[in-house]
């Protein structure tokens, strides 16, 4: 694992686009991720941290974490892990440096939203302490995809 740079953008929107293409009807528009131009200037802008993980040398997972303007809560953003690598603990250990991070920031709620298809990540946001909030949004992008909210208490 390591820190994002700005020519991670396109490996990041390919492991994006390969988790996209297992869920039908979610389709990956790049248009729609305008932030993956330069993914390490646009979370260093907000003062979060975007994490990559490697193998080979090639970006297999990947995870954010940004303050809110909600004092204490910090949000993740592009949680994924290219299909071969699931089950490895590699999410676990992204995860744990995205919550390093917030809890370094004196967080003490985390939230994330995710698409309601992608039912294997709702099982490890659940097995990692977050429960689904009684609220959904839809996003009215190409997918008509419409997103749960998940929150998890930081002790």
């Amino acid at each position: 694992m390591r820190p994002a740079i700005d020519a991670d953008g396109p490996a990041i929107k390919a492991l994006i686009a390969g988790t996209f293409s297992e869920y039908p009807g979610c389709l990956f528009v790049d248009a729609e991720f305008p932030e993956l131009a330069a993914p390490a200037s646009h979370y260093a802008g907000q003062g979060c941290s975007l994490m990559v993980a490697e193998r080979d040398g090639k970006v297999i997972g990947s995870l954010a974490v940004v303050m809110t303007e909600v004092a204490g809560l910090a949000e993740l953003f592009k949680v994924y892990v290219a299909a071969d690598a699931r089950g490895s603990g590699l999410a676990q250990r992204l995860f744990e440096a995205g919550l390093s991070h917030a809890k370094a920031r004196d967080a003490n709620a985390m939230i994330l939203w995710t698409d309601t298809r992608f039912e294997r990540g709702h099982a490890f946001y659940e097995k990692l302490g977050f429960r689904r909030e009684p609220v959904m949004r839809y996003l009215a992008d190409e997918s008509a995809s419409w997103e749960y909210c998940f929150r998890m208490p930081l002790a």
